[in-house]
């Protein structure tokens, strides 16, 4: 399958906290991935940002759940940064446990295609 995103995240959402994958080139044809972890407040959605700045991610892939992602997409998206938000139940169907590499997986999805921008999503912006 080819690689369509070069350089993107998956971030698993949750009330107190927010696992971020991001996956860039690495060595050959090798993908580097790292997992970390950020606290929700105010800072700590900054740092994240600034991570993923960093790392020059262009598109960034999360989990709705509940409320809890909004502060982090209004934070990300003031970075410029293209974002998806994918339902919680599709995201479950996907075989094995929910574990902090569910960020892998789906920022892996993302970046060979296969997690497309759900219709009306651009209308977030003026939840």
């Amino acid at each position: 399958m080819d690689l369509l995103v070069e350089r993107c995240a998956g971030l698993d959402v949750a009330k107190d906290e927010v696992v971020a994958c991001v996956r860039t080139p690495g060595p050959g044809r090798q993908r580097r991935q790292q997992l970390r972890t950020f606290p929700t407040f105010s800072a700590d959605l900054e740092a994240l940002a600034d991570w993923l700045m960093a790392e020059g991610v262009t598109q960034v892939v999360m989990e709705a759940t509940g409320q809890y992602w909004k502060p982090i997409w209004y934070v990300l998206e003031g970075r410029g940064l293209e974002l998806l938000l994918v339902n919680a139940r599709h995201v479950k169907i996907v075989p094995g446990r929910k574990t902090p590499s569910m960020s892998s997986l789906k920022e892996r999805g993302r970046s060979m295609g296969l997690v497309e921008k759900p219709s009306g999503c651009c209308a977030v912006s003026s939840l």
